[in-house]
């Protein structure tokens, strides 16, 4: 059996959305265990990541395969291309989701209840994009779901600070997902579908460099909310120069610079998170 298109089929191989995914679930975790997560929330919400994050690629590619084939860019996915079908995605889609859930299983209520909700906005935020002006926000929630359930699972509660984290990710996300969708805009003009990109329009860069600024102003605030200090605040300050470094690869809009900013956006999440455990670890 050739495993290569399952692979490809969940983006194993581009790997940057398991870290985009995973980073602002590291700032809870750690934030939630006060730097000391047990081994067992490790594996649950780094497992559980990668899992959830390959199911929805199977699911965004069953939902477009009508529209992938369109772009050049997508034409070539194995469930578009017709090396995998609907049927094989669905089942794998399904086994990747019952592993996760049996993850979670091994985790108290609440964060079992808040793992449905996750999986729906998983599974739907494919779809946004026919009808969402802004189909990045909701991603942004998607993507950000593992910081409400990684407090709930260490501290059986959702403090505020959880909140104000989700909020700075969708920000986040908006920011990078529309240097993402700077890349296909002609295309998604073509096939009809609807993405931050067009609706920002010309405005688009500056768009984006206020969603960095208003992700930086939350992460602010939740620094003030556990009372952190200055290597914290230092580590922010680290990422806002790579945000403006950002803008200095988009404001051509030419596009290999603005899928090499998204692609970057890694080491702004990274960033962040280092300033987080370095925070903890000194105090």
């Amino acid at each position: 059996m050739n495993f290569s298109k399952y692979i490809q089929l969940m983006r194993l191989d581009k790997p940057i959305g398991i870290l985009l995914l995973l980073w602002p679930t590291l700032w809870a975790v750690w934030i939630a265990s006060q730097a000391r997560p047990g081994i067992h929330i490790l594996l649950v919400f780094i497992f559980g990541t990668v899992l959830m994050r390959s199911a929805g690629c199977v699911i965004n590619d069953i939902a477009d395969r009508n529209f992938d084939r369109h772009v050049k860019r997508t034409e070539h996915r194995p469930i578009t291309s017709g090396a995998v079908s609907v049927k094989e995605g669905l089942v794998l889609t399904l086994l990747l989701s019952l592993v996760s859930f049996a993850l979670v299983l091994t985790c108290n209520t609440l964060t079992i209840g808040l793992s449905v909700i996750a999986a729906f906005l998983a599974a739907s935020y494919p779809f946004t994009k026919r009808f969402l002006s802004i189909p990045q926000a909701y991603l942004g929630i998607a993507f950000g779901f593992g910081i409400p359930m990684a407090f709930a699972a260490q501290l059986n509660s959702i403090p505020s600070v959880a909140y104000v984290l989700l909020l700075a990710n969708i920000f986040w996300a908006i920011a990078y997902d529309t240097e993402y969708a700077m890349v296909d805009r002609d295309d998604d003009i073509k096939i009809g579908i609807h993405s931050s990109a067009l609706l920002f329009g010309r405005y688009d860069v500056g768009a984006i460099m206020l969603c960095y600024l208003m992700t930086l102003l939350l992460l602010t605030v939740a620094g003030y909310l556990v009372h952190f200090g200055l290597v914290y605040f230092a580590s922010l300050a680290l990422a806002g120069l790579i945000a403006i470094y950002h803008y200095f690869l988009i404001r051509s809009r030419d596009r290999q610079n603005c899928f090499k900013a998204f692609l970057h956006n890694n080491w702004f999440g990274g960033v962040v998170f280092v300033g987080i455990w370095l925070e903890l670890a000194l105090h």
